[in-house]
């Protein structure tokens, strides 16, 4: 089939979603979804007042890129921005024209559910300043965080502690190590005017969540550790754990295939009796229901137990091939024995 052709069944499919976002307040969302749409390694979303798209296998020819276009302004007239990342590292390797490099590189703003978002479709990192796959974890935020106390680990640009802050969140801890996806995190706090209730720190999560938790920071055999905030021990009502699939520092390695428990243990322990933690696992291969198993035995040892539990879906943006999306998302309540 053309590109026009798994373009236009793609948005025929989500007619009633697309109206449904505009009902929300919601301009930023995925119009095709590559992997299950019919071509691998094509991603095209929405961003606010522009359409973005992604290739992460092959470039795209001209026609291709200009068939597509066509599709795209007749459902609304957006300029698009293409970021070519089939190369080595995802890096950006495309140019544009003068007016569209501008557009790309300028900090505007969007808004999910009412929350306003800082997208810029081109700066000093990889991805788009905002995660489209993540929404429901930020509208189970938003609706779940109401005078409580909150920890987001991993926060990138803090969508989650945004969407948490809004949600009438007592305080909202964001860690990432990175200063640049902090400084967007301020950005978001500032926009929707909750920046009273947002903490940044930027800190390695091992050293940050260890010491949250009360327990050694420790590190990796034979590494000299740098320096890191100094935290308390302090328990949270409600905790976010979206780790990337694998890091290494000093202080541990992120590995969410063979050892999701080294950082769930301590966020886990972070976590108030009666609390929440949120957990993410986006790696496809990942078995659903054996993460979930090793998630309650990992409470159990640590003598807690898990009193409910709730699945969070991604939306309809993001079609997968069986029902099971490749991002996992759970929310734990948890409970002293």
């Amino acid at each position: 089939m053309s590109f026009t052709a798994l373009l236009n069944t793609a948005i025929e499919k989500r007619r009633d979603f697309f109206q449904q976002m505009s009902t929300n307040q919601t301009d930023c969302y995925r119009v095709f979804h590559g992997t299950v749409e019919g071509i691998n390694g094509l991603n095209i979303d929405r961003y606010g007042d522009a359409w973005l798209i992604q290739t992460f296998h092959e470039s795209l020819t001209a026609a291709a890129l200009a068939e597509i276009e066509t599709v795209l302004t007749e459902l609304m007239p957006l300029p698009v921005i293409y970021n070519d990342r089939s190369a080595k590292n995802s890096r950006i390797g495309n140019d544009l024209t003068d007016q569209h490099d501008e557009l790309a590189k300028q900090a505007l703003v969007m808004q999910e559910n009412g929350i306003k978002f800082t997208t810029q479709l081109r700066h000093e990192g990889q991805d788009p300043l905002l995660f489209l796959d993540m929404r429901a974890g930020r509208q189970y935020m938003l609706a779940n965080s109401a005078d409580k106390t909150v920890l987001n680990l991993f926060s990138y640009t803090c969508g989650i502690g945004t969407a948490a802050a809004v949600g009438g969140a007592k305080s909202v801890m964001n860690v990432d190590f990175s200063s640049f996806a902090l400084a967007a995190g301020k950005l978001n706090a500032e926009l929707n005017q909750v920046e009273a209730q947002c903490q940044f720190v930027q800190s390695d999560v091992f050293p940050a969540i260890r010491q949250l938790a009360g327990v050694n920071v420790g590190g990796r055999r034979n590494q000299k550790l740098p320096k890191y905030p100094k935290l308390a021990a302090t328990q949270f009502d409600l905790v976010f754990l979206d780790p990337p699939r694998f890091a290494k520092s000093p202080f541990g390695t992120v590995d969410l295939i063979n050892d999701y428990q080294g950082l769930f243990k301590p966020a886990m322990l972070a976590t108030q009796s009666g609390g929440t933690i949120v957990c993410c696992n986006n790696v496809a291969k990942v078995d659903r229901d054996s993460w979930f198993t090793s998630l309650i035995r990992c409470v159990e040892k640590q003598g807690r137990q898990v009193t409910s539990h709730q699945w969070l879906e991604c939306e309809q943006d993001f079609p997968s091939f069986d029902g099971n999306h490749p991002l996992k998302m759970v929310a734990l309540t948890i409970s002293d024995i």
